[in-house]
């Protein structure tokens, strides 16, 4: 199934978004683990996040790559 063009830049802006929250929450946790007190609660949750987003990534990023039955 080929995707239009204005569907393949929507998905490409969105795949740029969540890896960018993926980051961003890579950042948060290292932080929160090298602080004196790290907030376990909160680690569990940001760690919840981020694996939630590296889903997202995963999907979208595979309905940009075409499935090629060689």
């Amino acid at each position: 199934m080929a995707l239009d063009p204005e569907t393949i830049i929507k998905l490409q802006h969105e795949l740029n978004h969540l890896k960018k929250q993926h980051k961003e929450l890579d950042t948060q946790i290292d932080t929160l683990l090298h602080s004196a007190y790290p907030d376990d609660l909160k680690l569990h949750r940001l760690k919840r996040e981020k694996l939630h987003l590296k889903d997202l990534i995963t999907k979208v990023d595979g309905l940009l790559v075409p499935n090629i039955i060689a």
